[in-house]
């Protein structure tokens, strides 16, 4: 089993930014990607973006295209998501997932919440 660690998350004014980590550990075995979704109070999940193990191909939702950036450090087993020029409608709790051979795994979350 995978076990991921989000950290990073908190309250910033719209037109900031924040930082997001995510620290995986565990059995890991051909990972395919990891990634970001979101989901907002009262609202389904949604995809954020997304980086392959191999390869560093990224994958971004239209709406944090060119604000939003995604990383990984192979090494440290960890993911990361710079987020810049935060609006309000960014508000949700942020959850990181790695896809691997044996399914998807997901960690608990952390909160980011953009005042206006």
């Amino acid at each position: 089993q995978v076990h991921l660690v989000e950290s990073g998350g908190g309250l910033v004014q719209a037109g900031g930014s924040l930082g997001l980590s995510c620290a995986a550990s565990g059995r890991m075995f051909e990972v395919y990607s990891m990634g970001w979704f979101r989901q907002a109070l009262g609202k389904e999940r949604e995809f954020v973006a997304s980086i392959s193990w191999v390869g560093g191909h990224t994958f971004y939702a239209d709406s944090v295209k060119g604000r939003f950036t995604i990383s990984r450090d192979n090494a440290k087993n960890s993911l990361y998501l710079q987020m810049n020029s935060l609006k309000p409608e960014d508000t949700a709790v942020y959850y990181c997932n790695l896809d691997q051979v044996s399914g998807r795994n997901w960690g608990q979350g952390t909160q980011v919440t953009v005042s206006s």
